[in-house]
């Protein structure tokens, strides 16, 4: 960097620096996703490497004395995929005009379509040295371009401080307000939206034996189980599953007390198993996969069973993923997603300027309608 106070370095691998390193930058709470542990089960797994499209160029910062002052997870994309905001267009767009899109910088968590902190430090105007020592790691490696995904609120202004570009997208989630049990959570909707989910509830249970399995619960063959379902179903709805069985290995060494493992036999039978993992502020729905047809059993697995297991938990919200506008009538809410942009390209970084202006406003549009229609009752004057 050009400032001599500091010194930032890419990292090949997160394992260059110690764990202990690592998550003493990460905020309070339970990041499960942020941690030292999780991003190195990806790379131990081989799931993240430059094979895979996702080098490893983690952003590590430092002060002149040494000590470590801030850090993002930052990666060499060779292709657009498991990173669940688009930008294909733009890719399409460079290439018409002569230029290369790929390969360019993601600072996010591989395969992770959740909101978390991706500025890794405590001051302010550390988080923005990070913003910008990515767009001198682009520059310098020839890169086309730095995208920063699903980030906190809190990081909006660094990035646009640096000159970032900001986008919007929506998601749905389920807001705890205080709900006691899955009942009082049905008695605040309006009578035929929860009619219409203890009808999809008894459809899906009928005949099933369904268990939450956290911790030392879990046991190897019930993620035989789960990631026969996961590829039979991944290779059914996106052609490849991003995600290894060596990775699944990993995590329950080092994570299981972080995993709600919802799991469905029929007959003693196993047919479908749903992945969560349990942050301190939420609990994440990940990866589902079903081995038989059975009328509402994602409903059930992905967000019903979530939603119990969240008011259980006292969690003040369930992430079931992306996209899915009929989770809006199962209770889950529309909320608005950021991700920041920067292309070294100027003409491609004002042209996406404009673009993302008007997106921006469309999407906060749709979201403030789709608001207007969720499932609770209407508030009493």
């Amino acid at each position: 960097m050009d400032d001599p106070q500091y010194r930032a370095r890419l990292l090949g691998r997160i394992s260059d620096i110690s764990e202990a390193a690592w998550d003493a930058l990460l905020p309070e709470g339970r990041h499960p996703f942020l941690q030292w542990k999780f991003l190195n089960a990806l790379e131990d797994s081989g799931c993240t490497s430059a094979d895979t499209g996702w080098q490893p160029l983690h952003l590590w910062l430092e002060g002149a004395d040494g000590q470590a002052i801030g850090a993002a997870p930052l990666y060499g994309k060779s292709h657009s995929q498991g990173e669940y905001v688009f930008d294909h267009g733009w890719a399409d767009a460079l290439h018409r005009a002569g230029g290369r899109y790929y390969p360019k910088l993601q600072c996010a968590v591989p395969f992770t379509p959740v909101t978390s902190p991706r500025l890794l430090a405590q001051s302010a105007d550390h988080k923005i040295l990070l913003t910008k020592a990515m767009q001198q790691v682009c520059f310098e490696n020839e890169f086309s371009s730095v995208h920063a995904t699903f980030l906190k609120g809190e990081e909006i202004t660094p990035f646009e401080d640096a000159g970032y570009l900001m986008r919007h997208d929506r998601q749905f989630h389920f807001i705890n307000r205080g709900y006691e049990s899955f009942d009082e959570f049905l008695a605040s909707l309006a009578s035929r939206k929860r009619k219409n989910i203890r009808k999809e509830r008894k459809a899906a249970q009928e005949g099933l034996v369904i268990k939450r399995l956290n911790g030392d619960e879990i046991k190897p063959e019930h993620w035989d189980i789960f990631y026969q379902c996961y590829v039979d179903t991944g290779m059914r709805k996106w052609g490849r599953p991003y995600l290894n069985r060596e990775f699944f290995d990993h995590i329950h060494e080092v994570m299981r007390s972080d995993i709600l493992l919802v799991m469905a036999w029929e007959n003693d039978t196993p047919i479908a198993s749903a992945l969560n993992f349990i942050g301190s502020d939420a609990l994440f729905g990940r990866n589902w996969g079903c081995l038989a047809h059975k009328p509402f059993l994602h409903f059930e697995l992905c967000y019903y069973q979530a939603i119990e297991a969240g008011i259980e938990r006292g969690l003040p919200k369930v992430e079931a993923g992306a996209q899915g506008e009929h989770k809006l009538a199962r209770g889950y809410e529309p909320v608005i997603t950021r991700s920041a942009h920067f292309m070294a390209h100027a003409g491609l970084h004002d042209a996406i300027e404009d673009y993302l202006t008007q997106e921006r406003r469309a999407l906060d549009h749709e979201v403030n309608i789709l608001a207007a229609h969720t499932p609770y009752k209407a508030p009493q004057d």
